[in-house]
């Protein structure tokens, strides 16, 4: 055996598969319950400070720790948690998908579509009458817009070709970003500003009405991704080994499609763009875990979770009690840590190759 040979990975059991979900959701539960619990001194003094959970059940008069936590932590950690448990699980999907590791939800056009619904709810006074629930609308409803067209544009015949599929959304997507400039462009400065600010990615003061309508249809898309995990194994081998195996290839990419593109338009309707979530988690789990997606998309939900929710905290804690939008930090985050990953495994390829 050659020095740079990597050992077969171990077949997927019961007992492995739960060992590895059970130790997943003890890390990413760990995460969502602390971070809440942790952040910038209420008097506005930028000191770090740790909320006395005794005070959430039983508040002394005029003490603001349930208010702080129920109000502004808690949903916020939430909102971390379904992000990034729909965009790390998109991601290993998409990765499946394109056959391409650098796949990530935002590869196909849906981001685009949705953010250029929220320029425009932005510019034409939407997000000042509906608030939030504005911007989220008619951020969906572009990513939906989007991912119809590229549908469209993709389709030969009753296949979902992988490399037409890419074409059309990166056309798409230069498309529509485009379009969302000349849209800034006839923006004023206060509409610019928040334009720029929503591009970020932020989950601050995210309503639970908005968390709620947005995880029902992260919810849907998870559990079709989940449903087709075993398709997805067959798929990363190339539509004829999938159908040389009992694989319906064309449904199968269609679902798996619709599904992450569904999740992504959700995320990105109530969080704005988070980058390099989808990127990073599904490659580091994948080291670890190996290609099988039974195991790699429930796991990357997970992952993603923790790592959203981390990268949050770090984002309310580094310049406190000024708050850094959660897109700046992922990205310096995930982008070092992915580059350290490819030094490590020499090269992308050993990590796809499983």
């Amino acid at each position: 055996m050659t020095r740079t040979a990597r050992a077969a990975p171990a077949r997927l059991t019961r007992a492995r598969l739960a060992a590895a979900l059970v130790g997943g959701a003890l890390v990413a539960a760990a995460v969502v319950l602390l971070a809440p619990l942790v952040g910038s001194a209420p008097d506005g003094s930028g000191r770090l400070s740790v909320l006395d959970v005794r005070q959430l059940f039983a508040p002394t008069p005029g003490d603001r720790t349930a208010e702080i936590f129920f109000l502004a932590r808690l949903p916020r950690a939430l909102a971390g948690a379904i992000a990034g448990a729909g965009l790390a699980a998109a991601g290993a999907a998409f990765q499946a998908l394109l056959r391409n590791p650098l796949a990530e939800p935002y590869t196909l056009g849906v981001s685009s579509g949705a953010s250029l619904g929220a320029v425009i709810a932005i510019r034409v006074g939407l997000a000042a009458t509906w608030g939030s629930s504005g911007i989220a609308l008619l951020s969906f409803a572009g990513a939906a817009l989007a991912v119809l067209l590229v549908w469209r544009l993709a389709r030969v015949g009753a296949s979902l070709p992988p490399a037409t599929l890419l074409l059309a959304g990166v056309t798409l997507a230069f498309v529509c970003s485009a379009a969302s400039m000349l849209v800034q462009y006839t923006a004023s400065f206060t509409e610019n500003y928040r334009i720029v600010r929503w591009m970020m990615g932020g989950l601050d003061w995210i309503p639970y009405r908005d968390l709620a309508r947005a995880a029902a249809i992260i919810a849907i898309g998870l559990a079709a991704l989940l449903v087709r995990a075993r398709d997805l194994n067959a798929l990363a081998a190339g539509a004829d080994a999938a159908a040389s195996v009992g694989v319906d290839a064309d449904r199968a990419m269609a679902v798996t499609y619709a599904a992450a593109s569904l999740i992504v338009g959700a995320v990105i309707a109530v969080a704005g763009p988070i980058g390099f979530v989808g990127l990073v988690v599904p490659h580091a789990l994948r080291a670890l875990v190996g290609p099988d997606h039974r195991v790699l998309i429930p796991l990357s939900m997970l992952g993603g979770a923790a790592f959203v929710v981390a990268c949050d905290t770090v984002a309310r804690l580094v310049l406190a009690p000024a708050q850094l939008p959660v897109g700046v930090v992922t990205a310096l985050v995930g982008g070092p840590f992915f580059l350290a990953l490819l030094v490590r495994e020499k090269g992308r390829a050993r990590l796809w190759g499983g």
